[in-house]
Order: C-alpha cells, then structure tokens, then sequence
C-alpha cells in the first residue's frame, strides 16, 4: 500500500478512480474541503476512519498532509509503449518530457503537475538514480500524477533512440543551445530536463537532436529543474496550440 497526503491530492484520486483501501481524516479537520473530501468518499462507498492528528503526523512523509492520507495500492507505472499508442489514439503529435535523474520529489512533482496543464502525453524516468513516485511526490503534483502517466525505464539513452525511431525530435535543455523562442518545437517531440546538479548527463546529450536555453541577465547562471521546465514546456505548449 501507499500514501496520498494532502486534501488536492486526495481530492483527485477519488475523482480518478484509483483504488482507495481508506481515508484517514484528523479528527480536529472539518471545515471546508475537508468536509468535500468526507461527501465523494461518502458517495463510492469508501472507508473514512477519523484519527487522531498525532496518527497522522506519524505516517506522514511528506509532512503536509493537510489532516488528510488516503491508503492506496501501489501507483502503476507505464510502459513506454503504452505511452506511445496513447498518444496515437488521440491522434495528437506525441509530447513526452524526460528527466535525467531528477532526485528532489518536488521537483518530480511540479514537473508532472505542469505536463498536466500543457497536455504531454507522459513523463519518463530512470529506474535508477532518481526520485520516484512518493507520497511528496503526489503532494507537489497537486493530484495531477493521477492523470500523468509516468514511465520508468532502464536506460535513458535507448529510450531516446526508440523515441526517435517513433518521429519524434528530442530537444535538451541545456545552457550551450540555441535560445528556446528561436526553435521550432512543434510536431512530435521529446523534452529533456538534466539533473539539478548537474544537468543532463554528456551521452544522453550526444543523442539527443538539438539544444535549447533560457537566456539570463542575472547573476545567478541556472534555474531549479522544475522553474526550467515550466518555462521550456509552456513554450512547447504555445507553438503547438499556436497561441501567441
């Protein structure tokens, strides 16, 4: 089992559908949403058990849990494949975004909540060396991990290729590239976002087809993953939409 924490969180995943064991509610939390919360799982049929805050304080990991945790089955990751066809299925130019070892789970969770609001069809991630879906997670995604489909694979740089071999263009977010509002970053396309540290790794760059940044003036020469990745996405979203 697993936790989602937070009254968004919760909220989305009982409109979702996902498989819910319980929901844990403080005893001390009844006003607002929270009396939302206690009406939807009311309706499905859902177990409430009222607990008292120290309960949760004790279970919770992301230490936000806003007197809310529901017990969930484990989330479902995507195969890649599965990723592909539903882009297919919705005849739209598939729009994925890649993450290179991102390790902070607010990061991970921002970047699956902001794929949400510009429509890509899913986020991939390493198996290895990086943060996967965990109750913060959820908790930063504001529900939107309950829409995302997130894929985990083995190796970054073959996923790359086989995306390639689909027709789609791999864009990096990387400091030596062309100014992002100078690509054309429509049709089928990948989005690589580096590691906080340290970026994207040298041979996941090698494969991909062209770079692209973010122009400073400030003294401070890099923005966090997610901030990066709000701002080259939402430039995807408005060539793709034609929004001006």
């Amino acid at each position: 089992m697993a936790n989602i924490e937070g009254r968004n969180p919760v909220i989305e995943a009982i409109k979702s559908e996902r498989e819910i064991d319980k929901i844990m509610i403080s005893n001390s939390a009844k006003e607002g949403s929270i009396k939302k919360i206690i009406g939807m799982a009311k309706e499905k049929n859902i177990v409430i058990q009222y607990v008292d805050k120290n309960k949760l304080d004790e279970i919770s990991t992301s230490h936000a849990h806003q007197g809310v945790i529901a017990q969930v089955s484990e989330y479902k990751y995507y195969e890649l494949d599965e990723l592909i066809e539903s882009a297919k299925e919705k005849s739209e130019h598939p729009f994925f975004i890649i993450l290179d070892e991102i390790t902070d789970p607010h990061n991970l969770g921002t970047i699956i909540r902001t794929a949400d609001a510009v429509g890509a069809h899913g986020v991939i991630i390493p198996k290895r060396r990086s943060v996967h879906i965990t109750p913060t997670v959820a908790k930063a995604s504001a529900g939107a991990v309950e829409y995302v489909p997130v894929c985990k694979v083995t190796n970054i740089v073959n996923t790359i290729k086989k995306l390639k071999e689909e027709g789609l263009w791999i864009a990096a977010a990387d400091m030596d590239g062309q100014p992002f509002y100078e690509q054309n970053l429509t049709g089928p396309i990948g989005l690589v976002i580096g590691s906080e540290g340290f970026g994207i790794s040298r041979l996941v760059k090698q494969n991909c087809d062209f770079t692209v940044k973010m122009p400073m003036v400030g003294n401070v020469t890099s923005l966090n993953a997610s901030v990066a990745g709000g701002i080259l996405l939402y430039e995807i979203f408005r060539q793709r939409t034609g929004k001006k």
